[in-house]
């Protein structure tokens, strides 16, 4: 009884953990360094904080390991209720941190090319901004080809959240409804990229979604009596 409710808040507090850093390493590492559109002002705001932009990078890769052992500690909690969609589950979100993890590199050859190293010299200063900008682009559009396994993670994850008996069938329906609208959100921004009013509805109900399992994990844990009966049967 006591092992099951540490899992679910590990899973818990690794969700909100991740999610934090993610959230700290966009807001202070890079959000007001990146100007889209302006090579120029991009450059001179990432070399004169080279190091909060470094920061930011290393603040993703945190994020990414520790939402790849949320998963983990999600398919300890749910393989009991079905090992397969739990294995998909995980699986997904493998996919997810890789493709996360790689994109990343973008980020990092911006800054390469902006850090003013001998070799660069040959190049015009206009012409290393541009390809910076080009790599800051490039990872933009790999964030949200990420986003496909993110969202496509949230339908077993929620089907499973549902079927338990031990968490709330609502999270789990909630959980299951925010993939749909985030896989929507992701076929918007390649489609029709200037249009956002999806994102006025996925951004809270994605918020209600994960915040709202991560708190019920950390201060409810789960339902040791029906946990009990999926094992067993297992």
């Amino acid at each position: 009884m006591n092992t099951i409710n540490r899992t679910a808040r590990v899973a818990g507090g690794l969700y909100f953990v991740s999610i934090l850093i993610g959230i700290l390493a966009d807001v202070i590492g890079r959000s007001k360094l990146i100007v889209y559109g302006d090579a120029a002002a991009t450059a001179r705001n990432i070399m004169a904080s080279g190091r909060q932009f470094q920061i930011g990078f290393v603040g993703d890769l945190i994020a990414s390991v520790l939402f790849l052992l949320t998963a983990w500690a999600l398919y300890v909690l749910l393989k009991s209720v079905d090992k397969n969609l739990a294995s998909l589950f995980m699986l997904l979100n493998l996919g997810g941190v890789a493709v996360a993890c790689i994109n990343d590199l973008n980020r990092l050859a911006a800054l390469l090319l902006l850090s003013g190293a001998d070799y660069l010299k040959v190049f015009p200063v206009d012409r290393l901004q541009a390809l910076a900008m080009l790599f800051l682009n490039l990872h933009k559009d790999g964030f949200w080809i990420g986003q496909i396994f993110f969202a496509a993670w949230l339908f077993p994850l929620g089907y499973l959240v549902f079927k338990s008996g031990f968490l709330p069938k609502l999270l789990g329906i909630i959980l299951m409804v925010h993939g749909v609208g985030w896989l929507m959100t992701v076929c918007q921004y390649f489609l029709f990229p200037g249009y956002e009013v999806i994102t006025y509805l996925t951004y809270p109900l994605g918020f209600i979604a994960e915040f709202g399992l991560t708190l019920w994990l950390l201060i409810k844990g789960v339902n040791i009596e029906q946990w009990e009966k999926h094992a067993l049967v297992g």
